[in-house]
């Protein structure tokens, strides 16, 4: 599903039953709008309703992109699935914080974490392969959401209590969430080039 050398790229890193993850790269803006929905959309009404976004390389979102984000939120609830955010650069972050969008948007800090929001009957295996991360970046979340377990390695990660990650079943917000708001706390933000932002 990547593309070539455009504006935005949208890869598929895992595509199980229900649930689906994909790496966006590059800017999510009123230039690949329809690129964007168009290609995720095309995902979910196969059947994933459960989509995991990977952000780590989305450089840049403006408001034309964040619209793009809730309707993907919208079309996923639809289906009685839920989008789920990972790895926010603080760029984009700073615009979810600003327009207050990260109360309706599900935000966590790696994929793993995502992962475990999702149900475990449909949960696919994180990361793909099997092979479980050394750096202990918590992205084998499913060995943990499995009993309840804290998902924390000292990070201000979120506590998993059952689907959801407040524990209400519903996944709407996370204490990630507000790691991410602290800025210097929690997962080390990077800008989406891989530099560590201050």
């Amino acid at each position: 599903m990547a593309q070539g050398r455009r504006h935005l790229t949208i890869t598929t890193v895992v595509d199980a039953e229900e649930c689906a993850v994909l790496r966006v790269a590059g800017e999510l803006d009123v230039h690949a709008e329809r690129q964007f929905l168009d290609e995720s959309g095309a995902v979910i009404a196969a059947g994933h309703r459960f989509l995991v976004l990977d952000l780590t390389a989305l450089r840049f979102c403006d408001s034309r992109g964040l619209n793009c984000l809730l309707a993907l939120e919208w079309l996923c609830r639809r289906m009685n699935g839920r989008l789920l955010l990972a790895s926010l650069g603080v760029r984009v972050l700073h615009v979810l914080l600003v327009t207050r969008a990260v109360d309706a948007l599900a935000c966590f800090p790696t994929v793993g974490h995502a992962l475990a929001a999702v149900p475990e009957e449909i949960r696919p295996a994180w990361p793909p392969g099997g092979t479980t991360p050394a750096d202990g970046d918590g992205s084998d979340s499913s060995r943990s959401s499995r009993n309840g377990a804290a998902e924390n390695s000292g990070n201000g990660a979120s506590e998993n209590r059952g689907p959801g990650i407040d524990g209400s079943g519903t996944g709407t917000k996370s204490r990630a969430t507000d790691a991410y708001r602290s800025h210097g706390q929690g997962p080390t933000q990077r800008d989406g080039r891989g530099s560590t932002a201050p």
